[in-house]
């Protein structure tokens, strides 16, 4: 005798009444408390359970009711994050590393992606996430709002990635400054005289702190301070700016991001020149591609993924634990990755 197939269950059909929690644990056959605690996302049940309850919910079309929850719990486990520009490699790996390490808490991420970091947009932006039931909130960078100026629910749990914010905001980011500093005395330290710069962007927050550290780093050492070249953090950027450093007969270069380097490299073996034994070229990211570049890329390192941590955690500690933080900066250190694009510079003048 042929086996008859065993029928699917199927879920709840529109107008019948929803399953219950009640009806997920006779399913699964565990207890109300098992239920709740893998909707809840709890690590405190076994895998094996964990799977069990989850297809139970599946096949019955079960959906936890998270507004009910948040109600009895206080939570939504949810954050909101305010980005710029995703298509600029910082802020997309600073988004990646908040939502990373948000998953690890147990809490889902609610994004907006805002062409223009206006004041407005911004102040706008973070009213309306309130009103999505978060239980707190992560600016990765407001751009020319200002803390006069941006408009937040007092007493919101808040955490900004921005600098500008520090006496006003919990704040957390790389130490920009550093960096620069690091790749500048590195350069002089080969026995450059001097070091040019493609910047970022004129209304770059980060662009001008590197800026501005490049700046200081020469000046501090005594060597001249060229004009610097003005980028907008893509590799034709740096392509065109690479060859207004080559008309400048420029020794050492330091761009203020990965891309613009990667452009510039293109520019100078176009123009039969050879890096580092004619032109050392430094960047700031140190992203992936950075290392495959050729010659490999010297650069600043940025610890994305511990820059996300530390956002999360502050918000943790405003959401959980209830605490007042201090408005202080957290600086992330920047470090300095040498590979074979630096080198010291050439014996005798270019021709």
């Amino acid at each position: 005798m042929s086996e008859q197939p065993t029928a699917r269950p199927t879920p709840a059909r529109r107008g019948s009444s929803a399953p219950s929690i009640g009806d997920v644990a006779r399913r699964a056959g565990v207890s109300q408390q098992t239920v709740s605690r893998v909707a809840n996302g709890s690590d405190a049940v076994r895998p094996a359970t964990r799977d069990k309850v989850q297809l139970a919910m599946t096949e019955l079309g079960y959906t936890p009711n998270r507004a009910a929850r948040a109600l009895r719990s206080g939570s939504f486990t949810t954050i909101g994050l305010i980005a710029h520009r995703l298509s600029r490699t910082g802020e997309s790996r600073t988004v990646e590393a908040v939502v990373a390490a948000a998953r690890a808490e147990g809490y889902t991420v609610n994004l907006v992606d805002l062409e223009q970091a206006t004041t407005s947009e911004v102040t706008a932006a973070a009213v309306r996430l309130e009103h999505q039931a978060i239980d707190g909130l992560v600016i990765i960078r407001a751009e020319d709002a200002t803390p006069e100026t941006l408009a937040l629910a007092p007493g919101f749990p808040v955490v900004v990635a921005d600098s500008r914010f520090v006496g006003h905001l919990p704040s957390v980011g790389i130490d920009q400054a550093a960096g620069s500093t690091l790749v500048v005395d590195h350069l002089l330290d080969l026995g450059h005289r001097t070091v040019h710069h493609v910047r970022g962007p004129l209304d770059s927050g980060p662009g001008n702190q590197r800026a501005d550290a490049w700046r200081e780093a020469l000046l501090a050492r005594g060597a001249p301070v060229p004009e610097p070249v003005v980028g907008d953090w893509t590799m034709a950027s740096g392509y065109a700016a690479g060859r207004a450093i080559i008309a400048a007969d420029a020794t050492a270069v330091y761009c203020a991001n990965d891309e613009m380097a990667g452009g510039l490299l293109r520019a100078v073996h176009e123009a039969g020149l050879r890096v580092p034994q004619d032109l050392s070229v430094a960047g700031f990211d140190d992203i992936p591609m950075a290392e495959y570049l050729w010659p490999p890329l010297t650069t600043v390192h940025q610890n994305f993924a511990e820059t996300g941590r530390t956002l999360v955690a502050l918000l943790m500690r405003q959401i959980r634990d209830h605490e007042a933080l201090e408005p202080r900066a957290h600086l992330i250190p920047a470090t300095l990755v040498v590979r074979a694009s630096t080198g010291a510079p050439p014996a005798a003048p270019r021709e």
